[in-house]
C-alpha cells in the first residue's frame, strides 16, 4: 500500500515545541519516523526554517532523516500562488502561505498540514483554494492541522 504523502509546512515543525500543538506535531513526526506517512517538504520550508531557533532547525533535519521528499518552487507553482492572490483569497503579505498551498497542489500531495488557522487551515478559504485548483486542472487539496492527521498522540 502506498504511503500518504504529507506536505509539512513550517508551522507544523515549530508546533513540536509549542505547548498548545506539541502533542500532535510530535505525533505526526513519530508517524513519519515509523513510515506511516511520507513527509514532503519544500525549499520554502527550508528557507523559512533558517531563521528558527536551533532546536526547531534540528527537528526539520529529522524530516530529512525520515526520507522526506523535497519539492521545488517552479514557475507553475508561482503562477498558481499568484492566482490565489488575484482571487483575493490571500494578500501579498501572506504570499508564502499561497506558495505552500500551491506547492502541495502542484506536487499532488495527499494532505497539507499546518497550524496556520488564519490563512491555510481556514474553513472559508479551503474551498476557495480548491475552486482555483479545479479550475486550473488540479485535484482538490486536503488541508488539516496535524491534530486531524496524526495516528499517534504522545504525552509531551
Amino acid at each position: 500500500m502506498k504511503k500518504r504523502r504529507i506536505y509539512t509546512d513550517t508551522s507544523t515543525i515549530g508546533g513540536c515545541f509549542d505547548p498548545e500543538f506539541a502533542i500532535w506535531s510530535n505525533g505526526l513526526f513519530k508517524d513519519f519516523k515509523e513510515g506511516i506517512y511520507q513527509p514532503v517538504i519544500s525549499e520554502l520550508v527550508a528557507d523559512e526554517i533558517k531563521g528558527a531557533p536551533q532546536w526547531v532547525f534540528d527537528k526539520y533535519l529529522d524530516l530529512l532523516d525520515y526520507d522526506a521528499e523535497f519539492v521545488h518552487i517552479t514557475n507553475i507553482v508561482m503562477g498558481l500562488a499568484d492566482l490565489y492572490l488575484e482571487r483575493n483569497i490571500l494578500t501579498l503579505k501572506h504570499y508564502n502561505d499561497a506558495v505552500h498551498i500551491a506547492l502541495a497542489t502542484v506536487y499532488e500531495v495527499d494532505i497539507l498540514t499546518s497550524w496556520n488557522f488564519h490563512h491555510i487551515v481556514h474553513l472559508e478559504k479551503i474551498p476557495l483554494f480548491n475552486a482555483v485548483n479545479l479550475e486550473q486542472g488540479y485535484k482538490i487539496i486536503s488541508i488539516h492541522s496535524p491534530k486531524l492527521v496524526t495516528t499517534t498522540t504522545l504525552v509531551v
